[in-house]
């Protein structure tokens, strides 16, 4: 690898000679792949119908993520219908690391924003982690970006979830807001080196300058809406201390926050404060490095700060009292029109989720749509669509089409909140759940049942048909569909 001058002189200097050398020999190598199992579908491993039991492919776990494994070989993950069926997701080891800060100092229900979350490889593994009764919301600033977060997430199949598309700046209304903040910032890049070769085409010490006065703004942007006693979560994908160290110590210093520890093994070979040198370890300035060369994964950095507990100013703690009023009228301040969702619709809606969790979600009918949202995050809904461009909220539920109510895929996705006997099920083969995932017309046996039919793909849910008889309407995001033709000559999935 040609890694540019003037980066391989900053971080040999950084390192010292020894373990630059170390650094720049594993950057030859091929990076390792991992994934992340997705718990919903854990609930026995021993059970044919867990993920757990379909790795046939070699795999060691990941030593600080209890659901990531490193794989023995890439998959042709494009082509595994458990990937599109949300049983796993593909997402590097190192950044994995962002579950022990939430396991370690959150222990109650929470309201967390993941700042720059696309494509949602943190997201769907906070969302996974945070104890039940919190609300994820993640944020992508990028359009088309924010919409493959949306995607990620429908599929990861999770209710309590937000997904916004807005600037940080446009978050400073919402005072006080969330108990935790994760700020995955833009960086340099170099920790992606190995992996992604326009990185280090693009990486310049100007860039790297651009990248840590654009992180402090979106620090100094979103720190009002972390409440008093809340935690930041700062990480990058690089390994200069101008992104890392000297961005963590100016948020102390700026806003007198604390720095958190976390309690790590030494066998997982994190390096602490690249700037204090031997003398200063992880207790005296407790911040993460992984080096590639040390730790099986790419270059990653992260810190916890917490939020000092102060008594906020009342004109700058957010408030409710606006959102209730606005309420009853839309944006042009007239009266809230009625959804053209006919109670019947509703009622069908509510009688495809199970039981056990329906009571906790509230019922929306918005436009010609009825979603599942968490009826204790309304207030918070409601202001952050006075305030922020919501991509979508909750799970969507059906879309009316014509008359009828059609069943929507992220209902299909959504294990925790869809009844098992709502719809009749049809077992489909490789071939068929890959023509289903192109979406192709599907022909089900003759005895398949009419109307809204829900595949499985090893009994686990896939999306909706609508069988008619002679064939099946296949309903399928079209935008979400497997654009490629034809398949591998080797084809390697679970």
């Amino acid at each position: 690898m040609n890694l540019p001058a003037p980066f391989t002189e900053y971080t040999r200097a950084l390192l010292g000679n020894e373990e630059y050398e170390k650094l720049s020999a594993a950057l030859e190598q091929e990076p390792p792949v991992s994934i992340r199992l997705n718990p919903s579908f854990l609930t026995d491993a021993n059970s044919p119908n867990s993920p757990i039991s379909l790795l046939s492919s070699p795999v060691s776990p990941v030593p600080w993520c209890p659901e990531g494994h490193y794989l023995g070989q890439r998959l042709t993950f494009t082509f595994d219908p458990l990937f599109h069926a949300g049983c796993y997701y593909v997402q590097e080891a190192s950044s994995m690391f962002v579950e022990q800060v939430l396991r370690q100092y959150v222990s109650a229900p929470v309201m967390m924003l993941d700042l720059c979350a696309a494509p949602g490889g943190k997201s769907t593994h906070a969302r996974s982690v945070l104890p039940e009764g919190s609300l994820l919301v993640a944020n992508e600033v990028i359009r088309n970006r924010s919409q493959v977060l949306a995607e990620n997430l429908t599929k990861w199949g999770h209710p309590d979830v937000v997904v916004t598309n807005n600037d940080p700046a446009d978050f400073s209304a919402l005072s006080s807001f969330f108990d935790v903040i994760l700020t995955d910032v833009p960086c340099s890049g170099e920790g992606m080196f190995r992996k992604d070769p326009v990185a280090v085409e693009e990486w310049s010490p100007e860039n790297v300058e651009i990248c840590w006065q654009r992180q402090r703004r979106i620090i100094a942007d979103i720190w009002p809406c972390l409440k008093p006693g809340g935690i930041l979560i700062y990480s990058t994908c690089t390994y200069n201390t101008k992104e890392d160290e000297e961005n963590v110590r100016w948020i102390q210093e700026e806003f007198g926050a604390e720095l958190l520890p976390l309690d790590v093994r030494e066998e997982w070979n994190i390096t602490g404060n690249l700037l204090g040198g031997e003398g200063e370890s992880l207790k005296g300035f407790p911040v993460y490095h992984f080096l590639p060369h040390k730790t099986k994964g790419e270059g990653f950095f992260l810190a916890a700060l917490r939020k000092p507990e102060v008594e906020e100013e009342e004109n700058v703690v957010f408030s409710f009292s606006k959102v209730k009023a606005a309420k009853k009228k839309d944006k042009k301040g007239g009266a809230v029109t009625s959804s053209p969702v006919s109670k019947e619709n509703r009622t069908l809606a509510g009688s495809w989720l199970n039981s056990e969790n329906a009571e906790r979600y509230a019922l929306l009918a918005e436009e010609k749509e009825v979603k599942a949202f968490p009826q204790q995050y309304m207030d918070e809904l409601a202001a952050m669509k006075q305030y922020l461009k919501v991509v979508q909220a909750g799970v969507l539920i059906g879309e009316v089409k014509g008359k009828d109510l059609s069943p929507a895929h992220a209902l299909a996705m959504s294990a925790s909140l869809l009844r098992q006997d709502a719809f009749d099920t049809e077992e489909v083969s490789y071939e068929q759940a890959i023509a289903y995932l192109r979406k192709e017309a599907i022909a089900l046996s003759e005895t398949a049942p009419r109307g809204y039919v829900l595949l499985t793909y090893r009994n686990i849910p896939l999306g909706f048909v609508k069988n008619i008889g002679n064939r099946a309407n296949n309903l399928y995001p079209q935008e979400w569909r497997i654009r490629s033709g034809y398949l591998p000559e080797e084809i390697r999935t679970f």
